[in-house]
């Protein structure tokens, strides 16, 4: 699988953006797929995550109610909708895909147990 991350860019404090996440291959609808982020000089960490069914989705406290995770399995594309940026959203955001076909009900959280990563898309947002 091979994944191709899009959409970021600069954007005032409360606006938004829609990271797009288009995977190759056939077996996309199997795999959870999850979104990180990456601050300069910080850890990568977790944002969102949705199960390959599309049913259960999940957060990282800091961007709950404020971004929503989406995927449309027949275009192969995760989607993660950004609304209310802050400054500190400020960091480079990847897109990964289980490689399991487990994660029918549920999503990993851990960049651990993702298979495929996509490059990351620069989102910036100035005060």
């Amino acid at each position: 699988v091979q994944l191709q991350a899009s959409g970021g860019g600069l954007v005032q404090a409360g606006g938004s953006l829609r990271l797009s996440c288009a995977a190759s291959g056939r077996t996309f609808s199997s795999y959870a797929m999850g979104w990180f982020r990456q601050a300069p000089g910080k850890e990568r960490d977790f944002v969102a995550a949705i199960s390959w069914s599309g049913g259960n989705t999940y957060y990282a406290d800091s961007v709950k109610g404020r971004f929503t995770i989406s995927r449309d399995n027949v275009k192969n594309t995760v989607y993660l909708q950004t609304d209310s940026l802050k400054p500190e959203d400020t960091a480079e955001y990847f897109c990964a895909a289980s490689g399991d076909g487990s994660y029918y009900y549920t999503a990993p959280i851990r960049s651990s147990e993702y298979v495929y990563w996509g490059q990351g898309t620069l989102v910036t947002v100035s005060s």
